[in-house]
């Protein structure tokens, strides 16, 4: 049975994770945070000082993804989107949040000052949105709220009917 691509994106802190993990037990999809596949592999290209974190090898994460991404099936969780190829994902959800819920889950997490500001500029401006648009095509690409718990539901519920759609479109 062939099955979709999905890729959840937004900046740091909008839920990503908790809705990519819970959609993949509720729809048997394959979960894939790339952030934990590069701390895995060690897939890196030096560090950001500024930032405090590690530069992320992104060709090297698109190596290590192709034959997953070719089987189909997969949800994909990254802050970023413009360096993975468009025929990978069949639908793109870009999760977007209140910048004072944002701030108080990024400042849970110990972000620095300047990662914590650069992140609200970041959701204020729409950035991950605006890639995503710039990246695929813009039929694919929606965004999502997640604010609270019930949008968490609505999201999951969402997107299980979407994957149910496609999977009912594409069989033959």
């Amino acid at each position: 049975m062939l099955l979709p691509n999905i890729l959840l994106t937004g900046t740091p802190g909008v839920g990503k994770t908790t809705l990519g993990k819970e959609l993949a037990s509720r729809s048997g999809l394959k979960y894939i945070n790339v952030g934990d596949l590069a701390r895995e592999g060690q897939l890196y290209d030096g560090y950001d000082e500024e930032y405090d974190c590690p530069i992320l090898d992104e060709d090297r994460v698109v190596d290590e993804l192709e034959n997953q991404m070719s089987e189909g099936g997969v949800i994909v969780d990254y802050h970023g989107c413009d360096f993975f190829p468009e025929r990978w994902f069949h639908i793109v959800f870009v999760l977007q949040a209140d910048n004072s819920i944002l701030y108080k889950r990024l400042e849970t997490r110990g972000y620095n000052e300047k990662k914590l500001k650069d992140n609200i500029q970041c959701e204020i401006f729409q950035v991950l949105y605006e890639e995503a648009l710039a990246s695929y095509k813009e039929e694919i690409v929606h965004q999502l709220p997640s604010n609270k718990p019930e949008d968490l539901e609505d999201n999951i519920n969402q997107i299980l009917k979407w994957i149910e759609q496609w999977i009912k479109d594409h069989s033959s």
